[in-house]
């Protein structure tokens, strides 16, 4: 698959991803389940680490570089991006605020996804 796609998939799903944190809660519908915002973060930021590592793996095949560079800066672009949702939460709207655990259910997405992605290491490249 082409580089270009793969970064136009990674922005789209950064995108969504921003748009649906920074949207007035008060128009999500409310569910009736146990942590359902926990497990929303840690599914957003899985599928975020993991277009990602996508697009930085090409990126950086055939370079002089270390083999798993792409997943340790999709792992940190992550959890960057996680904290600074939370902050903008915070400064920019006025249903949602800045949570810890959000943060760390952010990270702990961003976690599985690489070691998910190092695992299907095989079928990863040949994408």
């Amino acid at each position: 698959m082409p580089k270009q796609l793969l970064l136009i998939w990674a922005i789209i799903c950064s995108g969504i991803i921003t748009y649906f944190c920074l949207t007035d809660s008060s128009n999500i519908p409310a569910v009736n389940f146990p942590s359902i915002d926990k497990i929303v973060h840690f599914c957003f930021h899985f599928g975020f680490t993991i277009s990602w590592i996508l697009f930085f793996k090409k990126e950086l095949k055939g370079k002089d570089s270390d083999e798993y560079k792409a997943y340790l800066i999709s792992f940190i672009f992550s959890v960057f991006f996680g904290i600074t949702i939370e902050i903008l939460q915070n400064a920019l709207t006025v249903t949602r605020s800045a949570d810890v655990t959000d943060i760390l259910a952010n990270a702990l997405g961003a976690f599985v996804a690489v070691f998910s992605a190092i695992g299907f290491k095989k079928q990863i490249d040949k994408i």
